[in-house]
């Protein structure tokens, strides 16, 4: 077990037997199925070797700062460039959405899903430790949905996003969103061959979370502020937060919404819609 972020071979993480991927009110799908097209199989590889912690997880002397030996990462690399190359063979653009629990993730998914029907496929890789209920969530909202339960894992990896891609079987010029492990740690570190990363921080959490988990936001392409609805009611200044998330990540969007009132979020579909052009 990895004191770190509790990702272990026996009950979670990588593609162990901890791992689960579900399609909601259906049948299990299996981890290691065929994908249509192209898609590369990786013959059954398991990530187990190179997801766990222990070995590569060594304290600096200042205590202050947690290293992964790059041997725990290789594997996962491997298995995300392949991930990345068939995507965009596809012309289809994976969003990896990463967040502190209860930010919002889910609630800026539904209202995509219902203001992007008609203008693009789109299809969602939801990931938890367990449950389906955020797969049922966007079910309801009509789009198609594959739950990754990762047990515990903290954050999902290039083999569980390979797993999940093969349940889906997206169309071309889809769009793919991934709902990560709620952790402000872990998902900054493990590539799953997206085109984008986001993170998501709601105005009910600390203006300073960007300088408490500098890697997460030094890692994302776009930062959304949410819930900027409830700002007359909380002590957080959204200038600030943006301040320091450029303090760490100099080139970083910063966008502010409110996924429950629909302000801000064209916004963000304008942001969407520029990854699909580059």
């Amino acid at each position: 077990m990895c004191g770190t972020c509790g990702c272990d071979d026996e009950g979670g993480g990588g593609m162990g037997g901890g791992t689960r991927i579900s399609v909601p009110h259906d049948h299990d799908v299996p981890t290691r199925g065929h994908v249509q097209g192209d898609m590369p199989l990786l013959n059954g590889h398991t990530h187990t070797d190179s997801h766990t912690h222990p070995e590569g997880v060594q304290r600096e002397a200042t205590g202050d700062t947690i290293t992964l030996e790059q041997k725990v990462l290789a594997k996962n690399e491997v298995v995300a460039e392949r991930n990345r190359v068939w995507l965009a063979d596809q012309g289809i653009v994976a969003v990896n959405l990463m967040s502190s629990p209860g930010a919002g993730k889910t609630t800026l998914l539904e209202r995509t899903i219902r203001d992007f029907a008609g203008r693009r496929p789109v299809a969602v890789i939801e990931g938890d430790q367990e449950t389906m209920l955020d797969a049922d969530r966007i079910k309801r909202a009509g789009c198609a949905v594959v739950q990754v339960n990762t047990g515990a894992g903290c954050h999902l990896d290039a083999q569980m996003m390979h797993g999940a891609l093969a349940a889906l079987s997206p169309e071309a010029g889809s769009l793919i969103l991934v709902e990560n492990v709620g952790n402000l740690v872990c998902p900054a570190l493990f590539d799953l061959g997206e085109r984008s990363k986001v993170v998501i921080i709601s105005v009910t959490e600390g203006t300073d979370k960007p300088l408490k988990y500098p890697y997460m936001f030094a890692a994302a392409d776009l930062v959304i502020i949410n819930k900027i609805d409830l700002l007359p009611y909380v002590d957080f200044e959204a200038d600030r937060c943006e301040k320091y998330a450029r303090s760490v990540n100099p080139n970083v969007r910063v966008l502010t919404v409110s996924a429950t009132t629909g302000e801000g979020v064209n916004h963000w579909y304008d942001w969407v819609a520029e990854q699909f052009e580059a």
